[in-house]
């Protein structure tokens, strides 16, 4: 007991410290938590996509990822200019900004495109297959019988993080009552897509 305890604490923090940075899936959940919009699906889509890659790399297929170095790079391709092409949208609210808080035009629209957006920030970006499936799928092969647990630990890492962002970020939304405040977000968004978009393509 005591060893399986330990084995999911283990994937419990390293699953954290590789979420838990400033990215592109971060910045998108962070920003759709603030507008309270498609929030509940788009933190669905990000923690069920991390729970099938964790169970991917945990099964093995990380060394099966690591075998296609051609994918990879056409991946790093279309993601870097998915993020390129968001980055400079997020940009031009900037200069024209529309910032209210629960979003603007028609509803169902609004969450099909944020499904859509989220979907292509998940898993059009290689660092997803390298972090997730391989690395912490090679720290899980460690554990031996335990890997399993650690997963699981990992995957519920994933959960916790992507609700609190998500859904903890609406507490953020006096603060940007301004539209001011909303430029500067979008300015930090865009900053974020953009650099990520630009090494991703550099890289690949």
């Amino acid at each position: 007991m005591h060893n399986a305890l330990s084995a999911a604490v283990a994937g419990f923090g390293t699953g954290l410290s590789l979420i838990v940075a400033i990215g592109a899936q971060n910045a998108f959940v962070l920003r759709q938590g603030i507008r309270r919009e498609a929030v509940l699906a788009v933190v669905g889509i990000c923690a069920l996509s991390d729970a099938l890659l964790i169970t991917l790399g945990v099964g093995g297929v990380g060394a099966v990822v690591v075998a296609w170095p051609g994918a990879l790079t056409a991946v790093g391709w279309i993601g870097g200019a998915f993020l390129l092409c968001y980055g400079a949208l997020a940009a031009r609210r900037v200069f024209r900004p529309t910032g209210a808080l629960r979003g603007d035009g028609d509803a169902a629209g609004s969450r099909r495109r944020a499904v859509l957006t989220c979907l292509a920030l998940t898993w059009l970006n290689p660092h997803v297959y390298l972090d997730t499936v391989f690395l912490l799928g090679s720290v899980a092969a460690d554990q031996g019988p335990l890997r399993w647990t650690f997963g699981l630990g990992a995957v519920v890492a994933s959960l916790c993080w992507f609700a609190a962002l998500g859904f903890g970020a609406r507490h953020l939304g006096r603060f940007l009552a301004r539209p001011t405040a909303w430029r500067v977000l979008d300015a930090l968004v865009a900053a974020t897509m953009i650099v990520l978009g630009a090494t991703l393509i550099a890289g690949a």
